[in-house]
């Protein structure tokens, strides 16, 4: 969406007042997709207004989006044309796509915007595309990086695909991971009548004021896939613009090479204008003025969109007649009313306009609340931890102090009780050899004893009956 500076009349003209007012942007169907969230309402395999084709397989089209390289197997290629071209010089492309794939994973996305896409490109990548008329937008892991979006320009007389070195054709390039996101990626390519620019996911990537695509090129994207493929997926190509009623035919050779020479004598008086500051000036003004001039005609050329109908002033002296004058008072009313229409229209869409940013705001502003409200747990949690950390550092101080005084008790029982604990032991388990002798004694003299009264006994005269 692009602001311009403009004056709106209050009601009843009692006050002027200067604002940015946002230009809205209007959706071509006829150019777009998947802006309901569904890429075919009908339910069937097929992009309404466009044209696919791949290698070696058409690429699937489900209900939200369309695979262009499938996950497996590699070595494939998917593209989607436009079946109609672009016919408005002042856009805006809105892609949403994303691509997954293993680690190591190869491939490359393109989006293009060329006079005979269909026919001249095909299904080719920036690398394997012939010569080709038109802009290319290359989304792939150039030089080693995370991943990286390249702009690359042709007139027709360039071939790419036997180019010695393709990626010196670049002439704008920003860095950016683009591959297993888990999301959609937005890539938003806008021409105004100022600049030519490249957006990704609401920044600027990279942008020119010396390009300009005129209008009667095709939209199209192509996306090719390795021996180790990535999976591309397309939601969505939006592509709107300011004014639905600004198209215009594509502009032949003849024409083409009028606007080149506008342009070199545009550059050639500004270098005389830097040589040449007073003169500069005074020619930056007009020059200003005419390009201002320009731009409000291509924007809207509906004379009831600005005020191109305006009726030149004119001296009352030249009004000789009340035919003239009637006339004259006649045009100017009619101009009058046809501005009134124009402002009360502004009016109206910026009424609209300020009603939906509202809205966005609003909800923004509750997403925010819910967030905050959120934010507010995060103290009774700190709180908890906090608690927690002081019953553990009380907890382990009293597990040491615990421990040390066990350990004492067991050190001083120790050395109390194991002096007397071996003595006890020591004459608990002495050898005692008193009866042992005693025993041995007592049976030698029973032996001896026995053995004498045998003696004696054996002496005795024995006694006969």
């Amino acid at each position: 969406m692009r602001l311009i500076q403009s004056s709106t009349l209050a009601f009843g003209l009692t006050a002027t007042a200067n604002f940015a007012a946002a230009q809205a942007q209007f959706l071509v169907s006829e150019l777009s997709f998947g802006y309901t969230g569904r890429i075919n309402d009908r339910g069937q395999a097929s992009v309404p207004g466009f044209s696919i084709q791949g290698i070696p397989n058409a690429p699937e089209v489900l209900s939200n989006k369309l695979i262009l390289t499938p996950p497996a197997p590699g070595n494939t290629r998917g593209a989607v044309w436009a079946d109609l071209p672009n016919k408005y010089s002042q856009w805006v492309a809105d892609v949403d796509l994303r691509v997954n794939g293993p680690e190591r994973g190869t491939g490359n996305l393109n989006i293009w915007l060329a006079r005979q896409g269909p026919q001249e490109i095909g299904s080719s990548s920036i690398y394997t595309v012939n010569r080709f008329d038109g802009l290319a937008l290359v989304l792939d892991q150039h030089g080693g990086s995370g991943g990286m979006i390249r702009g690359f320009l042709n007139d027709g007389t360039t071939d790419f695909k036997t180019h010695h070195n393709v990626d010196s054709l670049a002439f704008g390039h920003c860095n950016y991971a683009y591959r297993n996101l888990g999301r959609p990626s937005q890539i938003k390519l806008r021409q105004t009548p100022q600049v030519f620019k490249v957006e990704i996911d609401g920044r600027l990537c990279f942008e020119s004021d010396k390009i300009s695509i005129p209008p009667g090129y095709f939209f199209g994207i192509t996306a090719a896939a390795g021996d180790n493929p990535d999976s591309a997926e397309i939601f969505k190509l939006v592509t709107m613009t300011e004014n639905l009623d600004a198209r215009q035919d594509a502009p032949t050779q003849q024409g083409q090479q009028n606007q080149n020479q506008n342009q070199n004598q545009y550059q050639n008086q500004n270098q005389n204008q830097n040589q040449n500051q007073n003169q500069g000036q005074a020619q930056a003004q007009t020059s200003y003025g005419r390009r201002n001039d320009n731009q409000n005609s291509q924007n809207n050329p509906n004379t009831d969109n600005m005020f191109d109908d305006s009726i030149p002033d004119s001296m009352a002296d030249s009004i000789t007649s009340s035919k003239a004058q009637f006339a004259d008072l006649h045009n100017r009313l009619q101009s009058t009313n046809h501005h009134l229409s124009t402002i009360f229209r502004q009016v109206a869409s910026l009424g609209n306009l300020g009603e939906k940013r509202h809205e966005e705001v609003s909800r923004s502003v509750d997403d925010v609340k819910q967030i905050l409200s959120r934010l507010d747990k995060l103290d009774s949690l700190q709180n908890e931890i906090s608690k927690m950390q002081r019953e553990m550092r009380e907890m382990r101080n009293d597990i040491n102090s615990k421990v040390k005084e066990s350990e004492h008790a067991v050190k001083s029982f120790m050395g109390t009780h194991h002096g007397s604990m071996l003595e006890h032991v020591a004459v608990q388990t002495a050898p005692k050899h008193g009866k042992l002798i005693f025993i041995i004694i007592g049976s030698q003299v029973l032996i001896v004893g026995a053995y004498i009264y045998h003696e004696r006994k054996k002496a005795m005269p024995k006694k006969y009956l």
